[in-house]
């Protein structure tokens, strides 16, 4: 017998001397052999995650702690319910959903799932080259990080040392469990760096704040948190009052809705059935695949961006942006000379052109412009300084962690494009078809190219948009599925366990799918010309959706050569 099929047969024989054992025995068993659920993490823990955590942070608090762990949750259950039909079947969930429910289901599940891994791959390059150029090595790169050939290269010295990892992911046995550890090792450096820094934190928190910022308080949907309610309310003119409130009740569902996108991704539904084939797994493995992804993938990201939001919001919460104001004989003064007064002059003419100019600037207002500038992961480690005692400590702690995010994502990517092309192909993991794939991602060192200006607004539209509406199509697909005889014949869930998978299935696509479908009917393609004017202002997020709805009910109607379940 050979060194590839002994490791399942092994595994196999660990799982049933535990069976009838103790959680704690279980546990231990199922700790060592683990994996799948910490690709997922590795995923998860990227620019996207990170962005949602600290903006969140900045608009909610610590009341907004709940956000990004009740998302997870509902991430996590379907997950689990793509475990269970890819470890009951031998075929993959595409070919199931395929042959037996709708291919346009399924062709527009791998369709989103690949432009997902090559678009959003290129923050992560460009958050990669900032942790390095900011944080890590600042004096190294203090006179050439602006240049075009600096990102360059080091993009592509990055992509070098991504495909030597990813490479090892298309090998069979020892070969990929080096690369899993790898990924293990990645994201616990991101979890350590947070939760260091909130332990360095700690005497300085208000932990009753925090632990009731956990329990999940949808009303913050259309109510402004304290620190702006008390503003707004306090603001002498009606019709700025109606303004304002507009704007943080905006910045403050954007970030909910982006942060629940960022926490599973349409791409990660396509990686799970790999990564449980990839490691052999079978019926036996279904336990162990829930309990992965709590342990290696939930846990892991709700430490670290609960820790990004309590060290954010601790930082910037209700606080105008650092230098750019101050008060003086009780009235504010703005410092034109601030780094951000562009933006903050910004926000006041957009203020002006909706209240009036007549109607004169309240220092409430000139507070509000400056508390809702935008923060990145540059002002909150200065913002640490103070307490790790010196700007170097700070920095190269947040450096790290952000930089493990950016390596482990890139990954991550990489390794579902190859996924991809090996269920387009009908290849194994091992061939020619896995590798073309995996440098299909490579796009990633384009990111000083296309990642910014009007490119980047595209780019995020599109994908935003495309993503957001196929994952609630994927809970549909994935409820329907589960409840098939013809893609898991006898293996379909009955009784209490039927009512156990389709409950928490049903409200997790009932929620995901009024957000998903709020914010893609809402998604424009707006172009501007030189003088600021728009050119385009096209609806693309309604009429995708639109379109596509009408495609996946013909996909329902046309003829299916079904196979038999295995």
């Amino acid at each position: 017998m050979s060194s590839n099929d002994e490791h399942p047969n092994r595994e196999i024989e660990i799982l049933e001397s535990v069976a009838d054992k103790g959680a704690l025995a279980k546990a231990k068993a199922y700790t060592k052999l683990s994996g799948p659920g910490w690709l997922q993490s590795a995923i998860t823990l990227g620019g996207g995650s990170l962005g949602g955590a600290m903006f969140l942070a900045v608009m909610g608090g610590f009341a907004m702690l709940w956000v990004q762990p009740f998302a997870m949750l509902m991430g996590v259950i379907l997950l689990a319910a793509i475990s269970y039909v890819t470890l009951s079947t031998k075929r993959t969930p595409f070919q199931s959903l395929r042959q037996e429910i709708n291919p346009v289901l399924a062709w527009g599940w791998l369709a989103a799932s690949q432009l997902a891994n090559m678009i959003w791959v290129l923050p992560q390059y460009s958050l990669s080259y900032a942790a390095l150029t900011d944080n890590l090595f600042p004096s190294f790169f203090e006179t050439s990080k602006d240049l075009d050939s600096t990102k360059y290269i080091v993009s592509f010295v990055i992509l070098g040392v991504m495909l030597s990892i990813n490479f090892l992911g298309s090998g069979k046995g020892r070969g990929y469990r080096i690369y899993e550890n790898t990924l293990k090792v990645l994201v616990g450096i991101v979890v350590l760096s947070f939760v260091g820094v909130v332990i360095r934190l700690a005497g300085t928190l208000d932990w009753g704040s925090i632990f009731a910022g956990l329990i999940p308080n949808p009303s913050l949907i259309w109510k402004p948190t304290e620190a702006y309610n008390a503003i707004l309310a306090a603001l002498p003119s009606e019709a700025a009052r109606e303004y304002w409130t507009a704007i943080v009740l905006k910045a403050q569902r954007d970030p909910m809705v982006a942060s629940a996108a960022a926490a599973v991704g349409i791409n990660m539904t396509f990686l799970m059935p790999w990564a449980l084939r990839a490691r052999k797994w079978t019926r036996t493995h279904r336990s162990l695949s829930r309990f992965d992804l709590v342990t290696g993938m939930m846990i892991p990201f709700v430490l670290a961006t609960g820790c990004v939001v309590i060290a954010a919001g601790s930082q910037f919460h209700g606080k105008p942006f650092k230098g750019l104001l101050s008060e003086e004989n009780g009235q504010v003064i703005i410092h034109e000379n601030s780094g951000k007064y562009a933006d903050y002059s910004k926000a006041i003419n957009s203020r002006n052109v909706k209240v009036g100019e007549t109607v004169a600037i309240s220092d409430g207002e000139k507070k509000l412009a400056a508390m809702l500038i935008k923060r990145d992961t540059n002002q909150l480690a200065g913002a640490l300084e103070s307490l790790f005692g010196s700007s170097f400590w700070a920095k190269k702690v947040f450096g790290i962690g952000v930089l493990a995010m950016g390596l482990s994502t890139i990954s991550i990517l990489m390794l579902i494009s190859g996924f991809v092309a090996c269920e387009v192909t009908g290849k194994p993991r091992d061939s020619m078809a896995f590798k073309v794939g995996t440098a299909l991602a490579s796009t990633g060192v384009l990111w000083p190219l296309l990642w910014g200006g009007e490119s980047k607004a595209y780019l995020a539209v599109t994908t935003s948009t495309f993503g957001y509406v196929l994952f609630p199509i994927a809970f549909l697909a994935f409820i329907v599925m589960i409840n098939s005889r013809k893609v898991l014949g006898d293996q379909v869930p009955r009784g209490k366990a039927r009512l156990a998978w389709n409950i928490p299935l049903v409200i997790s696509c009932v929620i995901t799918g009024l957000a998903a479908g709020w914010t893609g009917w809402n998604k424009k393609l707006t172009i501007k010309n030189d003088a600021g004017e728009i050119t385009t202002d096209l609806a693309m997020g309604k009429w995708f959706i639109i379109v596509f709805a009408i495609l996946v009910v013909i996909g329902f109607f046309l003829p299916r050569k079904s196979k038999t379940h295995s």
